[in-house]
């Protein structure tokens, strides 16, 4: 049985109402990992195509970042908190175990307490699990709802692995879903699964089976772990098949979508997407050279600025794909206004 595909209901179509996005000031060059990770910066450049990605200050935690994402967004949608039906966050590096990123971006923002709030983990495809999640609940309950991707895995960062150092940038990106009625709006959305185990990609410890100790400090466990090659190995078996049944379930072809805004895992995973997916006509867009890979952040962020440079434009379809650690996918398509 082939995954759920959600789709409005007639004359109730979800839509972005506004977007925005937020990058901390703090740039990291490939020169700042290079020697610590036992590398040149052309070995970072010619292994995943990144030359910079931001990082948060002492004092910032996911919540900031998705703080400041969320007030563009809001202001973008001409929407005040006090509107708010529901806040949603995808992300994998929260300020803490509990409360969640979603339940202290409401209270900065003031949010009144009839707004709901959450958290979903799944990891890199966060964002748009959270946009399928937040757009089924509008359907049926009506509303707004800010939807944001955030994380902060510099914090999660092993200096010394070269694998991974490189890959990771911090930022947040969030939008304003409501009802539209002018034919723009989600078209469809999906969430599935490839499980796989924690070798694949994780943090090990820091959980209920792996409490911090010394120990876990002391091996390590506490820095995000990924296998690579194995990680794009699932990427290329995967996405294409599952890409093609969204598109088909949703009576849409890829040579119709104008846009491809695809999770920046690095730059050379998003570049070989065309030659992946045999399509010539999208327009793909890209952030991970100058941002590297910001986790549940990187859909919304990369979006944000597409839009933001003109080169999203009214009435044309954005079709957004996404993998995370577990293995987790998500696909949305969307009519942009």
């Amino acid at each position: 049985m082939s995954p759920t595909t959600t789709s409005a209901p007639s004359g109730s179509r979800i839509g972005v109402l506004g977007i925005g996005s937020y990058l901390p000031s703090q740039v990291i060059t490939n020169d700042m990992l290079a020697d610590r990770a036992g590398v040149t910066e052309e070995w970072i450049v010619r292994k995943t195509g990144i030359v910079a990605r931001r990082a948060v200050k002492p004092d910032e935690a996911t919540s900031d970042l998705a703080v400041y994402a969320a007030r563009a967004a809001l202001e973008d949608a001409g929407i005040s908190p006090s509107q708010l039906s529901l806040v949603v966050v995808g992300t994998a590096t929260p300020d803490m175990a509990g409360p969640s990123v979603a339940s202290l971006t409401a209270l900065a923002l003031e949010c009144p307490t009839t707004t709901g709030t959450f958290d979903i983990q799944a990891a890199c495809a966060g964002f748009l699990t959270a946009v399928d999640m937040a757009s089924t609940y509008l359907s049926v309950r009506g509303g707004y709802a800010l939807v944001i991707g955030a994380d902060t895995y510099s914090r999660f960062r092993n200096h010394e692995d070269r694998r991974t150092t490189a890959l990771w940038g911090d930022g947040a990106g969030a939008v304003v879903l409501g009802p539209v009625d002018d034919g723009s709006g989600l078209l469809a959305t999906r969430i599935t699964s490839f499980p796989v185990d924690t070798e694949v990609g994780g943090i090990p410890a820091g959980g209920s089976r792996l409490p911090a100790s010394h120990e876990t400090v002391d091996a390590g466990l506490h820095f995000v772990r990924m296998n690579g090659r194995r990680i794009m190995e699932i990427f290329q078996e995967h996405i294409p098949p599952m890409t093609k049944a969204f598109l088909d379930d949703a009576g849409q072809d890829l040579e119709d979508v104008d846009h491809v805004v695809p999770h920046q895992g690095n730059q050379r995973m998003v570049e070989s997407l065309p030659e992946l997916l045999g399509f010539t006509r999208p327009r793909l867009h890209a952030s991970a050279h100058d941002f590297g890979n910001t986790g549940s952040a990187s859909i919304p962020v990369t979006l944000d600025r597409a839009v933001r440079q003109g080169r999203i434009r009214s009435g044309e379809s954005v079709l957004m794909v996404s993998i995370g650690a577990g293995m987790t996918f998500g696909f949305a398509l969307l009519r942009w206004k």
